[in-house]
Order: C-alpha cells, then sequence, then structure tokens
C-alpha cells in the first residue's frame, strides 16, 4: 500500500496544556543531574576486582577471549584453505611493495611475516589480513630516498648494514601506540572518505610513476616531495631510449595477464570456491623463464639476485634518525591506521562483528615495532589481499597465522628459487594490484552531484597529494577538509519558518506553497551551531528576516522623541492626555538630566506632566525617517542547535534586549535540554532575559502568544511611549500635531 495515499493520511488529535519550559519542568519534575567528584571519577575508572581485571586482559589480548571459543570443526578447515591462499598472495605481495621502499625484496618478506604473529595476538578484526600496503610503502620510500641513495638500499644485505626501514619500522609505531594508549582512535574519523579516497588515487599516481621505471628499466634520479612525478617522468622520456626490451615485454605482459584473470576471479566469485592466484602462477613462470633463458646474461634484464634464508637478527633501532623521519613516521602512521580500520570495519558489518578502534591502534603500533626490530618495514592492510582472505573462507586471524606459514617456509626454504626473476614481473604486479584504486575516479561525479564540498574534498586532496606529495599533500587535504567543515557552519543554512493550516508544522516559507506567515510574528531559524565564528552572520540573517535592524530603529526612535519632546516643551505640539502604558527605559530625558544638575535655561517654562503615545505606523510631526516595525514577535527555533559558546551566548543576550526594547518579544524553541543548562552555565538569564522565554516547540511558543495578544496583555510593536518626569510617551495612541503659529 502507498504510504503516501490519501487512505493512509491518518489525522490525529494531541490535546496538552501550552508548555514553556519551566512550566514544563516543573510538571515533570526535573531532576538535577548528579555530578561526580573527581576523586569519585577515578575511584569508579582504577577500581580493580577479579572481574575487571578479566576484563582488562582480554581488551588488551582479544586473542584469548576469541580462541577459547573457536569452533574448530566448522572454522579450522576454512581457515587452512584461506591461508595457504592468503600466505602465497602475501609472499608475492611483501616481494614486490619492497621495491616501493627502495630495499631488497627480503625485506618484504620480514614485513609480510612478523606483524602477523603480533596482530593475532592483539587485533580485534577477524578478516584483515596484516602486511604491506603500497600507499604507506611508497611513504616509506620517499624517507628512504631522502636519507641515503639507492646503492645502500637495493643491494642484498643480510639487515646489519645500513637500513633506514629499521628506524622507520620503530618509530611510527610508538606513535600508533601512544595514540592507542591515549585513546585517541576517533582522531582518524577526520579522515573522511573523500579525503581517503582523493589521496589513495594521488597515491596510485605516485606507485605507477615509481614503478614504470622499473617495468621499462631505465636510470632515473631519486625524486621526492614537490612535483617528484614530474620529475621522474622527465628523467624517464629522457632516458626511453635505454629502455630493456626483456623488461618491458616481461613487465607488460604481467599485467595484462594478471588483470585479465582478476577479472575472472571477479564476475565468477561465486562460482570459483578460490580465486586463482595468478600473481604466484605469474611469478613461478616467469621465474623459470628467466632462469632457463638466462636473461639476466643474454638480455640485460634486471632480476631479484639473492634472497637470503633465514631473517635477520634483532636490533634495536637508529635513534639519530628519530627527529629526522618524525614527521613522515606520524602522517604514515595515520595513514595506514586509517586504512586498517576502514577495511576492517568493511568486514566487521558483513559478518555481524564490532572491532575496537583504539585497540587496533594499539595492535598496529606493537606489530611494527616488532617487525622494525627484525628489519621490516611498515605494516597494515591491503584490500586484495584482505579480500583473498575472507572470500577464500577466512573465519578468524587463524588463516592469518597460517599464511605467516606460509610466508615463513618462503623465506627458509624457497627464497632462493625467486632469485631469477625480473624485478619488472615484480612492478608490473604491483601495477596491476592497483586497478581498485584508480577506480575511485568514478566517484568524482557521483559526489559532484551528491555533495559538492566532499567533491572538492576529493579533487583538492588528490591534486594536492599529486603535485606536492603525500606528505605534504594529506595535510594540505585535512587543512582543506577542515576549512570547509569551518566555511559550513560559519555560514548557516538559516530560513524564516511559516504554518502548514490546520497543523503544528512549521517548514521553511521558500519550499511550500500551502503554508502561511503567522501574521505579527516572525519565525527564525539557524541549522548549525551558534558561535564565536558564525554570531555575525547569525545577526546579519536575522535583521534580513525581520526586515529591519532594531538598533538603528531604536536610535531613531530616541532621535524622534527628543524632538517630539522639543515641540511639546515649546508649546508647537499638543500631546493627548490618556492611560497608562509601557515605559521606554532606552529614553532618557534632556529635562531629568538638567533639573539633576540644577540648570533650567532661559525661556523655558514648567510643562505639566502628561501621557502620550505614539503611534510609529503613522507620518511623524518631526522629519526624522523611523524604520517600520512590522512584527509584535520573534520566535528563534533551536531545535537544530547544538552547542552555543561564551561569544554567542552574550551576543544572543544582547540581540534580544535590543528587539525587547523596541517593543519586540523574543521566544527560543526547541532547545535541547543540553543547550538549556549550557545557558545556564554560561549566564544567560537574568532580569530582563528569563526562562519563560524558552519553549518546548515553536507551535507551544505561537501558541502563547496568540492567546496573550487575544488577552490584550501584549503591546502593539508599532507602537512605543518615553516617560520623563514632565512628558510620558506611552504606548498604544496616536500623537497628535500642532504646527502652531505664535501669536
Amino acid at each position: 500500500m502507498d504510504a503516501h495515499s490519501p487512505e493512509n493520511l491518518y489525522p490525529y488529535t494531541v490535546s496538552r496544556p501550552i508548555y514553556s519550559n519551566p512550566t514544563f519542568e516543573e510538571d515533570n519534575e526535573r531532576q538535577a543531574r548528579e555530578e561526580r567528584t573527581l576523586r569519585e571519577r577515578l575511584s569508579r575508572t582504577c577500581g580493580c576486582s577479579g572481574r575487571q581485571a578479566l576484563k582488562v586482559v582480554k581488551g588488551v589480548f582479544p586473542v584469548i577471549d576469541w580462541l577459547s571459543r573457536y569452533p574448530i570443526r566448522e572454522w579450522l578447515p576454512s581457515d587452512v584453505i584461506s591461508g595457504v591462499s592468503t600466505g602465497l598472495v602475501c609472499s608475492l605481495q611483501g616481494l614486490a611493495y619492497a621495491l616501493l621502499v627502495s630495499v631488497a625484496p627480503v625485506y618484504g618478506l620480514y614485513s609480510a611475516f612478523f606483524p602477523i604473529l603480533t596482530y593475532f595476538l592483539l587485533g580485534t578484526s577477524r578478516h584483515i589480513s596484516v602486511g604491506p600496503f603500497p600507499v604507506t610503502c611508497l611513504m616509506v620510500g620517499s624517507v628512504v630516498l631522502t636519507l641515503a641513495p639507492d646503492d645502500h638500499f637495493l643491494l642484498p644485505g643480510n639487515g646489519t648494514g645500513v637500513n633506514g626501514t629499521e628506524a622507520d619500522g620503530i618509530v611510527f609505531l610508538p606513535i600508533q601506540v601512544v595514540m592507542g594508549l591515549l585513546q585517541v582512535g576517533f582522531l582518524v574519523r577526520y579522515l573522511s572518505d573523500p579525503l581517503v579516497g582523493g589521496f589513495t588515487t594521488a597515491a596510485a599516481f605516485h606507485v605507477l610513476i615509481s614503478q614504470l621505471k622499473i617495468v621499462l628499466s631505465v636510470p632515473t634520479n631519486n625524486h621526492s616531495g614537490c612535483f617528484s612525478i614530474l620529475y621522474t617522468l622527465i628523467d624517464v622520456f629522457t632516458n626511453i631510449r635505454q629502455t630493456n626490451r626483456a623488461d618491458l615485454v616481461a613487465g607488460l605482459l604481467t599485467i595484462v595477464i594478471v588483470m585479465a584473470v582478476k577479472e575472472v576471479n571477479s564476475k565468477f566469485r561465486h562460482k570459483i570456491p578460490v580465486p586463482i592466484p595468478i600473481e604466484v602462477i605469474v611469478t613461478v613462470v616467469a621465474a623459470g623463464i628467466s632462469y632457463a633463458t638466462e636473461l639476466e646474461s643474454r638480455y640485460g634484464a634486471s632480476i631479484v639476485h639473492s634472497i637470503p634464508r633465514g631473517f635477520a637478527p634483532a636490533q634495536p633501532p637508529n635513534t639519530e634518525l628519530l627527529w629526522n623521519i618524525l614527521g613522515s613516521s606520524f602522517s604514515t602512521a595515520v595513514v595506514g591506521y586509517a586504512v586498517a580500520v576502514s577495511v576492517a570495519k568493511v568486514y566487521a558489518a558483513k559478518h555481524d562483528y564490532t572491532i575496537d578502534g583504539n585497540q587496533e591502534l594499539i595492535a598496529f603500533g606493537f606489530s611494527n615495532v616488532f617487525c622494525g626490530c627484525f628489519s621490516g618495514f611498515v605494516a597494515s592492510t591491503a584490500l586484495s589481499r584482505t579480500a583473498v582472505q575472507e572470500s577464500t573462507g577466512g573465519k578468524s586471524q587463524v588463516a592469518g597465522i597460517i599464511s605467516a606459514v606460509m610466508v615463513m617456509i618462503v623465506i627458509l626454504a624457497l627464497g632462493n628459487l625467486l632469485e631469477p626473476l625480473q624485478k619488472s614481473v615484480l612492478a608490473a604486479i604491483v601495477i596491476a594490484n592497483l586497478k581498485g584504486m584508480f577506480m575511485q575516479v568514478t566517484e568524482v561525479p557521483t559526489l559532484w552531484r551528491q555533495n559538492r564540498a566532499d567533491c572538492f574534498i576529493w579533487l583538492a586532496t588528490c591534486l594536492a597529494s599529486v603535485v606536492l606529495g603525500l606528505d605534504v599533500g594529506l595535510l594540505a587535504g585535512l587543512v582543506f577538509e577542515m576549512g570547509t567543515v569551518v566555511v559550513r557552519t560559519q555560514f548557516p543554512a538559516c530560513s524564516t519558518l511559516g504554518n502548514i493550516p490546520g497543523t503544528n508544522i512549521y517548514r521553511n516559507m521558500k519550499d511550500y506553497k500551502n503554508i502561511t506567515e503567522v501574521p505579527g510574528i516572525k519565525i527564525f531559524k539557524c541549522n548549525a551551531p551558534i558561535y564565536f565564528a558564525n554570531i555575525d552572520y547569525f545577526k546579519e540573517r536575522l535583521r534580513v528576516t525581520v526586515g529591519f535592524d532594531s538598533v538603528r530603529v531604536f536610535k531613531k526612535r530616541n532621535k524622534a522623541l527628543k524632538k517630539i519632546h522639543k515641540l511639546i516643551k515649546k508649546g508647537k505640539l499638543r500631546a493627548t492626555e490618556v492611560s497608562l502604558g509601557v515605559d521606554n527605559k532606552g529614553f532618557e530625558s534632556e529635562q531629568d538630566s538638567g533639573r539633576e544638575s540644577g540648570q533650567v535655561e532661559d525661556g523655558d517654562w514648567p510643562v505639566p506632566e502628561v501621557e502620550v503615545r505614539v503611534d510609529w505606523a503613522l507620518e511623524l510631526p518631526v522629519r526624522v525617517s523611523v524604520p517600520k516595525v512590522q512584527i509584535h514577535s520573534l520566535v528563534l527555533d533551536f531545535s537544530a542547535v547544538s552547542f552555543l559558546d561564551v561569544v554567542a551566548v552574550k551576543s544572543l543576550r544582547l540581540v534580544i534586549k535590543e528587539f525587547l526594547r523596541i517593543g519586540v518579544n523574543v521566544y527560543i524553541a526547541g532547545c535541547d535540554d543540553e543547550i538549556v543548562r549550557k545557558m545556564e552555565a554560561l549566564s544567560f538569564f537574568d532580569e530582563e532575559v528569563t526562562r519563560d522565554l524558552l519553549f518546548l516547540s515553536v507551535h507551544d511558543a505561537i501558541l502563547f502568544i496568540k492567546l496573550e495578544t487575544a488577552n490584550g496583555s501584549m503591546q502593539d510593536a508599532m507602537v512605543e511611549g518615553v516617560r520623563d518626569p514632565e512628558i510620558k510617551c506611552l504606548t498604544a495612541i496616536m500623537l497628535s500635531a500642532i504646527h502652531g503659529l505664535s501669536n
């Protein structure tokens, strides 16, 4: 049945009192919140019992919780199959991604092995495959190239020589550990999806260019930072004639074959029980061909050369490099964590479990510290590798441990079989795995249609990261993103509301035809927090909505009243005596000040005290242009206001008083209780601005205003008076003017 059909538009009736906030709180017995002292909070947080201790231990080591409930018969076979498949892919990607870091391929194997061991104990995701990630590898590589030339890193080594990645691995990731211990995992939320999308797409361009020189096997200089892509391309095309044909052919064939088979895996993923491990197949075949045809000696192909068996001995970091790489370490740590948590959340939602963001920081931090001690570089997760682990039936991190065993087998026994492998094949595998990152470009048109601010964030981050380098580009993108947030709150959407006839519904006057404005009342809504940066814009939009400047109205009225006072004093104007009205406290008569000082000018004569009324809607007997005020009440809809600061509260109180002194009553509707508490804490209320101006809803305020108007207790804002010891100008009647001719 159509929810919008006429028969489904059931009317309903609600009968309740008109509630202001004080009345509602009194009727429903509002209770004060219990505020605990710092000592009570600490004792509650730091208290220790057996149950709390066990909870803390399980929080630090999640493996204790899930491994004790591990269903061996149901999950173990799937984890074994998944672990073997993922381990093969992990080994090949470790070798390939080492080229991005500008180190020997064996260090990529270390980075594919050690982080898995600690993440198994500390991590909360059951499905991500921990290991090298192209973006973070490239960021580490830029640091390596900055610290030392290629010849210090591309030679095969045993892990005891100069190795910038050892310091990188162990410095990045105390940063992650410290962030986790400080419970600041929420900071990664500032890396929005558009920002991460633009950044990773730019990183894909950097990866492509960095691997292009390896596929072509042409000599280039080391470039990092601003315009590094441009400089690398210039070097590549300058030396294009030195391209090694054997490496080029092997690289192009690898790209075509790997991408084609991956498409088959994707298209028939529901029919193929296990994805075809095309990277492994291509690598084995390419290594065999290279060995059989002696590509290095006969055609000058660039090959992997030596892959030492076994592990490098553990050693402490080179602390002398700490300050040189601290900034890059922080940005790399944040990017690695953000990517890993994003992927983990996707699979956690798919399989109905949760992850702990702060624990993930600790897990990746310790994993990278451990890996760095053994000459590895920073680890995160790769989308393609995690997809393999999940799609082949992986149920838990047991699959991760089995994949680590597969990598260990390669390190201890099979590594030397890959020594004839061409580096162009590894580079081609890296390029073939960039497709998913490049396909993010297709999101741009969608973002443009949905939210142009997000689209600009994507484009700005991508462009900045391509031109300025990944570190500076990420910072520039983050600053731009924060700028869009500030702009959107500094210039919030404000609207004038009207009433849908016969209902308690109030909507923007511009959006509906069947809507009416309540006579004599303006309803103003601000759809954002109100704070120091946007309070001036708020006041400007409010002036536009009501159609006048309350301060200017007040000054003009005072000016007119002073002139009227002088005319009456000189006998050129008569006032009609009437009953009492409302005093204008904003006007201080000249007679008051003169009488207090004891000074009376010659020619002045006593004028009996009279009561007069000024109708500001009519033509005045003096030449003063007083702006017309067409309303008697103003309702501020604060239902969308989530925050007020001290500057906003002070300015708002002043605005209300400015309206009150020209006879316009102000009401605030829809305030959340937290906003009311904030107002009380910031001393918003006083003798003039009382809590009685707060109402539960816009409709409550409108009904109250109509009731007061009907009862005659609300004064007409079109009329205002002034009172002094000799003259009283009071509200509600006209002033009769006599331009007398003195006889």
